[in-house]
């Protein structure tokens, strides 16, 4: 009863209490706002007695958890962001760049965007303001309200350089997330936002899905071919030598040029798969040695 507030048919009241809090757990990634609390009948006094014996844990201002900060996944920190910056807040920028899976983030900030020109701080949140963020503009993905594909992409632009934003257009071309008439809307609603202009240049400029790197090496050995002022390259392609034996993945192909280049580190080559593998490069090369000149493919390894 201390707990709760409640008098009277304590046992049922608090078991539809439990039941309640379990399933709104479940449902956010183990955290809840205050306000939800109150809303499946605890009061303060039964939180505060819970924060006490370390039942619930406090993660932001109002916001709990049913484990501690650092058993929580990623998105319960996600979601607990949200419910921390208020009702019309949501993921935006990098975090859901990674929660629909066009781009990873190791960033310890969320990026969090709410349609009011002010919100309260919090640790580990870095808050965006809009006025202009619309409703077509928000979605749910696993539970989490977060800016649709086409407005992250937007977002995106604004606060990373150029090459990670090619790169997410790429992922959302595998992904099967790209849909340029809704990109194409969201920059005809949005001609002022700061992203704009690159988003413009790389649908302009950039062939979707032509350069998705697999690995850090594969970016870096993008990054030299460009400064070095060589052509595009196809990136990660599946090559028919025309031989009649299987189709090669090329992690670099120059069609023109008839050059492959593989970029594999040390790491790629130090497990037993890898090195079983290895035994077979020079039959790979033989056959891109030998393939018919119709093929674009190199002629030397």
């Amino acid at each position: 009863g201390r707990e709760t507030g409640h008098s009277g048919t304590f046992l049922s009241t608090a078991h539809m209490m439990e039941a309640r809090l379990v399933e709104l757990g479940a449902a956010q990634h183990l955290v809840f706002g205050l306000d939800q609390l109150r809303g499946i009948g605890f009061r303060d006094s039964g939180v505060r007695h819970r924060l006490a014996r370390h039942r619930f844990h406090r993660i932001h201002q109002a916001v709990y958890s049913l484990v501690p900060r650092n058993l929580l996944p990623r998105e319960g920190h996600w979601m607990a962001a949200v419910l921390a910056c208020g009702a019309d807040a949501v993921l935006s920028h990098r975090t859901p760049a990674a929660l629909h899976g066009i781009r990873p983030s190791a960033r310890a900030s969320i990026d969090v965007t709410v349609r009011s020109r002010s919100a309260r701080r919090h640790r580990g949140v870095e808050v965006h303001r809009s006025t202009t963020l619309a409703d077509r503009d928000v979605t749910i993905v696993d539970g989490i309200p977060c800016t649709t594909v086409a407005r992250t992409i937007l977002d995106l632009a604004a606060v990373v350089s150029r090459r990670p934003v090619e790169r997410a257009f790429d992922q959302m071309e595998i992904a099967d997330l790209f849909d340029l008439r809704a990109i194409s809307e969201q920059l005809d609603r949005s001609p002022n936002h700061r992203g704009a202009p690159l988003v413009k240049s790389i649908l302009r400029e950039h062939y979707i899905g032509s350069t998705a790197t697999a690995s850090h090496l594969e970016e870096t050995v993008l990054g030299i071919c460009r400064r070095a002022g060589l052509p595009e390259p196809s990136v990660n392609q599946w090559v028919d030598l025309g031989d009649g034996g299987p189709m090669i993945k090329a992690d670099f192909l120059w069609r023109a040029q008839r050059v492959i280049v593989e970029s594999d580190g040390d790491r790629f080559h130090s497990t037993r798969q890898a090195r079983e593998r290895d035994v077979r490069v020079p039959e790979h090369a033989r056959r891109i040695r030998d393939a018919p000149l119709s093929v674009s493919v190199p002629a030397e390894s």
